[in-house]
């Protein structure tokens, strides 16, 4: 040892590890619902979902794209989907008020040993036209839990006779999976002329994305068709069949 010298390591990744650990392990999991996710704070930090008290997702946020951002999202996604009870799903999440550079997510998750919707595809985006043949990963999140086309809308819509975009387009911003639709422009909103002339007359009685698409079907000149990915539901003007998906109708 040199006189009046030494040398002091301090494992400050570690040590942030194990207090993130023991603080998670005191928080009480919360159902995953818009509710509980509203009182948490839209701050960078890191959280936990669980399945029937499993932990199932580990996550990290920055400042930008928040704690209560992401849980928002997350509380959408799961809902509608087959083998999938949204109730379920609870959610532990810690405010971090210093992050170092070390890759705490990474370090959660290997803590922890791996979690079953980590790399599953859970909470994507959409991957768009040109990979809606892609077939999903075998024990993929959307293959595990497919979106429920037959599951209760869960929210008022418009009943009076409308065009079929006008329809579509309150869908999508409804539903808590994505639907998609063709379109004569680059813009959302420039949906195809056939979808914009086109008068929708909505049934009585409950709905489901089902029976609202099956409505815009029988509105549509022949050649259109309604296709359930599993991730995500689709109408477009064409007449094929999907390796991985079902074909709700045709007009």
């Amino acid at each position: 040892m040199t006189p009046g010298y030494a040398e002091f390591e301090f494992d400050l990744p570690g040590a942030l590890l194990e207090r993130i650990v023991i603080a998670f392990a005191n928080v009480e999991p919360a159902t995953l619902s818009p509710e509980n996710v509203a009182n948490v704070d839209e701050a960078q930090g890191v959280y936990q979902l669980l399945v029937d008290g499993k932990l199932v997702y580990v996550g990290k946020t920055d400042a930008d794209k928040g704690l209560r951002k992401r849980l928002e999202r997350h509380a959408k996604t799961i809902q509608h989907r087959s083998n999938l009870k949204a109730s379920d799903v609870t959610f532990r999440a810690l405010r971090v008020f210093v992050f170092t550079a070390m890759d705490l997510e990474a370090q959660l998750i290997k803590y922890y040993g791996g979690t079953a919707w980590q790399n599953s595809g859970f909470g994507s985006n959409d991957p768009g036209r040109n990979r809606d043949d892609t077939r999903l990963k075998q024990e993929g999140f959307d293959e595990r839990y497919p979106i429920d086309v037959d599951h209760p809308l869960g929210f008022e819509i418009d009943r009076e006779p409308r065009e079929a975009a006008s329809i579509l387009s309150e869908l999508r911003r409804k539903l808590p999976y994505i639907i998609r639709y063709e379109r004569s422009g680059r813009s959302i909103k420039d949906a195809h002329p056939d979808l914009q002339q086109a008068t929708v007359n909505l049934p009585v009685g409950p709905l489901t994305a089902r029976k609202v698409v099956e409505s815009v079907l029988a509105a549509l000149p022949p050649g259109w068709q309604a296709t359930d990915l599993r991730a995500r539901l689709i109408l477009y003007k064409e007449s094929r069949n999907y390796a991985h998906g079902e074909v709700l109708g045709r007009s």
